[in-house]
């Protein structure tokens, strides 16, 4: 590196060496700086890197001085603090769409924001999640090609498959193409999903990102529809349920008041609720699917739906459906 350049690079490169390997607990002494940077082509003596130092504490990148022996610097300004990268990581150790292998790779990533002595410290901690991963490896791909199609408003197309008992892929609609104008991406239950607009069906849906193949920008622009434009993600999300999608339906149940929080932490706490004894009423905009109605049912007596009068059709039907295969 000519003499030129390594002045213009001196003062990032004492910036970055700082930033990423230093802490209070970790301080660097001149020698080992001075050190440091000579091995990546940039001469520096004590005299001029103190200079240095002093002109980064005066354009606000503060370094702190040591002085307990020797002069030692570091750097405590972080983007996140180590709590604030812990909960990243352990989200994506727990996240079951991220294969065992990118899991890897985002945890390095990530542990890295804390610098690289509290990365390796985290890292050296961290717990292994019993969480099921996915070895979908093309999800990566599929969420770029999503984000990039959002930001030029173009529609995407895909093959949709679940799993048979031998761990085969089976394509839905015998894998003919589905096209669909993208809306956002969402996390539920450690899946990750799209919803989308559906143009041939005029509704808002959802696809586990993970059961997407072959995802494509294509060149068709996203048509204009007033439900994708007015959609609102959390009001869409808050009322699936477990992802399964039905007519939104005004459903009102009688719980047990041990059940509150639990309604609580489904239905979030815009949930109506009211006492009545030992009992409460909840009224609550759901789609009615038969995940739905098997939560229903399975919390037995603690539970009673009691309108509307065709969903409590459904629960019936249902209960008499699981009599007869227990017969």
């Amino acid at each position: 590196m000519t003499n030129e350049n390594s002045r213009k690079i001196k003062l990032l490169k004492l910036w970055e060496l700082l930033k990423s390997e230093t802490d209070e607990k970790n301080p660097m002494d001149t020698k080992t700086i001075i050190k440091r940077l000579g091995d990546q082509g940039i001469q520096v003596d004590r005299k001029i890197l103190y200079a240095d130092i002093d002109l980064l504490n005066k354009y606000g990148f503060e370094v702190l001085k040591d002085r307990s022996r020797s002069n030692k610097y570091y750097v405590v300004e972080r983007s996140f603090d180590p709590h604030e990268v812990r909960i990243l990581m352990d989200a994506v150790q727990s996240a079951g769409f991220i294969t065992e292998k990118k899991t890897d790779e985002l945890l390095t990533k990530v542990s890295a924001l804390a610098g690289s002595n509290m990365g390796e410290l985290l890292k050296s901690n961290i717990t292994k999640y019993s969480a099921v991963k996915s070895t979908n490896e093309m999800i990566y791909y599929s969420v770029d090609t999503i984000v990039r199609a959002r930001q030029e408003n173009k529609k995407i197309g895909f093959f949709y498959f679940d799993y048979n008992e031998n761990r085969e892929r089976v394509y839905r609609k015998d894998k003919k193409w589905y096209i669909v104008s993208p809306v956002a991406t969402f996390i539920d239950d450690n899946q990750y999903y799209l919803v989308c607009y559906d143009d041939k069906h005029k509704t808002l849906t959802q696809y586990r990102v993970d059961r997407m193949e072959s995802v494509s920008m294509l060149e068709e622009e996203i048509t204009p529809n007033e439900k994708a434009e007015k959609a609102s993600l959390a009001e869409h999300k808050r009322q699936l349920f477990s992802m399964f999608g039905g007519k939104v339906e005004r459903v009102t149940f009688e719980i047990s008041k041990n059940l509150i929080d639990m309604v609580l932490d489904r239905f979030g706490e815009r949930v109506k609720i009211s006492g009545r004894d030992d009992r409460a009423l909840c009224v609550v905009e759901v789609q009615v699917s038969p995940m739905f109605i098997a939560w229903c049912c399975s919390y037995g007596a603690q539970l009673k739906v009691t309108q509307p009068k065709n969903v409590v059709a459904q629960i019936k039907d249902h209960i008499e459906l699981m009599k007869e295969l227990y017969k």
